[in-house]
This record gives C-alpha cells, sequence and structure tokens, in this order.
C-alpha cells in the first residue's frame, strides 16, 4: 500500500470536536501519518495552538509548518497532495 509522504502533521484536537474527528478520519481514510495531540490534556499544547493560530478553537492542523485553523478538506488536500 502507498502511503503519501509528508513531513510531519499534527492535529491539535478535544475529544468532543466533531470536527477534530473529521479531520482525524479524512487523515486516516488517506493514509496520512499524523500525531494527534489532545489539548484538553496538555496545556502546553493547548498554548502552543492558540500560538500557532491565533485562536482557541480546534482543530488546529499543522502540515509541514502551515497552519489550518478547522477542518477545511481542500486545503489539506492541497497541501498533502492528494
Amino acid at each position: 500500500m502507498n502511503k503519501v509522504k509528508v513531513n510531519k502533521v499534527r492535529v491539535f484536537s478535544t475529544n468532543a470536536c466533531p470536527y477534530c474527528h473529521m479531520a482525524k478520519d479524512f487523515l486516516k481514510q488517506n493514509k496520512i501519518e499524523f500525531e494527534d495531540i489532545n489539548v484538553e490534556e496538555n496545556e502546553a499544547a493547548a498554548e502552543e495552538a492558540v500560538k500557532l493560530s491565533g485562536q482557541y478553537g480546534v482543530p488546529v492542523i499543522d502540515v509541514n509548518g502551515t497552519i489550518v485553523v478547522g477542518f477545511d478538506r481542500v486545503r489539506l488536500k492541497n497541501l498533502l497532495k492528494i
């Protein structure tokens, strides 16, 4: 099975966020490896997500240093070249 090669994908999320689940499901369906960072359980990660995005909302998705706020399927496809 071929995997799309990306340097680094991180998803800052919470347990109850439906858009976080949609984003992670999208990445899994496209065989994109990612680090799931739960900001409810990690205060430092929550602060990092705010610093990266300038917002308090989730998901915050870091694709090779490019920040996507929310689940933006089209933008993620473009960034991941899928």
